[in-house]
């Protein structure tokens, strides 16, 4: 093993806070369309390829320096000898083989934790799929990647081109020599000078903040949220499910209202998750917040980059209201309020002001906490931008991207989703304890969907 810097702080948390019942991993179902003239060993044969890629990120090597102590928590080592077959595994569905075994399976596997003494991520080749087509699951630690640099990094082993048959393996890269982000590390002393300057805007920053909640009362605040039943403790197990919306009918209602997308997209969730609780018979008197995470990566990152670099925003979601154009006013003017704030501090004064946000899930791990407190927030919903265009895999037809991602104590339901060409992939994952007919809410969400597009015409 080849010892490793120390992890950044940020990335360290999310393997201090892991247990059993709230696995720390990010992951995503891929859907594929196998190439024209595919025959019927083509899996197989693309699974060997792909072993013997000797293309991988040094990303994919890292594990705890130290599983089984506190140490394992502040630094990585390098697995020098890594055993493939284990990350790499292929899979077949039982029969019938349609989307709902796909996603049984999916559940399953997210709810499982990766291995401490091993690099922290699983890759699952799927096949049996009843329209020939097959599916990759991939799951790695938050510690690793967030949600937004794992996308980006999925961006970049595809290619636009259906002919293109030297695309890089899941956990490989396109990337040439060279440092990370194609831009040389600097100095030491030049990187802790900004940082401090940094600080020093800390206090100033925190007067903005105060203000604009406080005195302005225009900034959705943490520990407001109503208490409602996805805000309790949770188990281990997990359940997930997937549906893809024409990116072109979002788009039409928020130029219909003079909105963001990202706007409609809450809205959509707003409204399903009110339909959803009046249906469950739990829909709470006060509105709903939801916190939405925003990346502070440069639009220029290539893919390359690791860790952890997100702000958390918190949005008024309107669910106390039965309109849908009022839940969207509401939405666009929380939304609105927050962002113009973030765009006045540095990034580094947004990631620490975003602590406040989030702040109060660090005592969720403390018995009796989750029942006896109001919620910092009622649920995470994260839109992460995706390919733009047609994309495909060693010929294969990308068809979707879904998001599996973190479920906290207290936070049972999270919903992210990703653009995809044409399409928004949703992708949403609940306790499966506590969430009951999780599947009912992709119904929810076309309907508010449909309520949206006739109030916005």
């Amino acid at each position: 093993m080849v010892s490793m810097p120390l992890m950044p702080v940020t990335d360290s948390m999310f393997l201090l806070v892991e247990t059993r019942e709230h696995p720390m991993h990010v992951g995503g179902l891929e859907l594929f369309e196998k190439p024209e003239g595919a025959g019927p060993n083509y899996l197989s044969e693309l699974r060997q390829r792909l072993r013997e890629d000797t293309n991988m990120r040094s990303i994919f090597r890292r594990r705890p320096a130290n599983p089984v102590n506190t140490a394992g928590h502040l630094a990585w080592s390098d697995d020098t000898d890594l055993d493939i077959d284990y990350h790499f595994r292929h899979s077949a569905l039982p029969q019938p083989g349609r989307i709902r075994e796909l996603l049984e399976l999916t559940s399953r596997w997210h709810g499982t934790l990766l291995d401490r003494h091993r690099p922290l991520w699983e890759i699952h080749l799927i096949e049996g799929l009843q329209d020939d087509r097959f599916a990759i699951y991939s799951k790695i630690h938050h510690a690793l990647l967030d949600g937004v640099s794992a996308l980006r990094h999925l961006q970049g082993t595809l290619s636009d081109d259906p002919d293109d048959l030297d695309c890089p393996p899941p956990w490989g890269s396109r990337a040439v020599n060279g440092h990370r982000n194609g831009r040389a590390p600097q100095p030491w002393f030049k990187t802790a000078g900004k940082t401090l300057n940094q600080l020093a805007g800390i206090a100033p920053a925190a007067y903005k903040v105060a203000n604009e909640a406080f005195r302005e009362h225009t900034l959705t605040l943490p520990m407001q949220a109503p208490k409602t039943m996805l805000n309790v403790p949770i188990g281990g197990a997990r359940r997930f499910a997937a549906q893809s919306w024409s990116l072109e009918r979002v788009r039409a209602v928020a130029t219909a209202a003079g909105v963001s997308r990202n706007d409609v997209v809450l809205a959509m969730c707003s409204g399903a998750l009110r339909d959803y609780l009046i249906e469950q018979r739990a829909l709470p008197d006060a509105a709903m917040t939801a916190m939405v995470p925003v990346s502070l990566r440069a639009k220029t990152d290539n893919g390359e980059a690791g860790g952890n670099n997100i702000g958390a925003l918190l949005c008024n979601l309107g669910t106390d209201k039965a309109d849908p154009a009022d839940r969207l006013a509401v939405i666009h003017k929380s939304m609105r309020d927050g962002k113009r704030m973030f765009k006045q501090l540095t990034p580094l004064q947004v990631l620490l002001l975003s602590g406040i946000n989030v702040a109060a899930l660090g005592a969720s791990p403390i018995p009796g906490v989750v029942n006896s407190t109001k919620p910092p927030f009622n649920l995470v919903i994260s839109n992460v931008p995706g390919p733009r265009s047609q994309m495909y895999w060693n010929g294969a037809r990308l068809d979707g991207i879904y998001p599996a991602s973190v479920l906290l104590d207290g936070q049972a339901l999270n919903i992210t989703l990703t653009s995809n060409g044409d399409n928004l992939d949703f992708g949403i994952t609940g306790c499966r304890r506590s969430v009951p007919h999780l599947q009912r809410i992709l119904t929810h969400l076309d309907t508010a969907l449909a309520e949206l597009e006739f109030a916005t015409r």
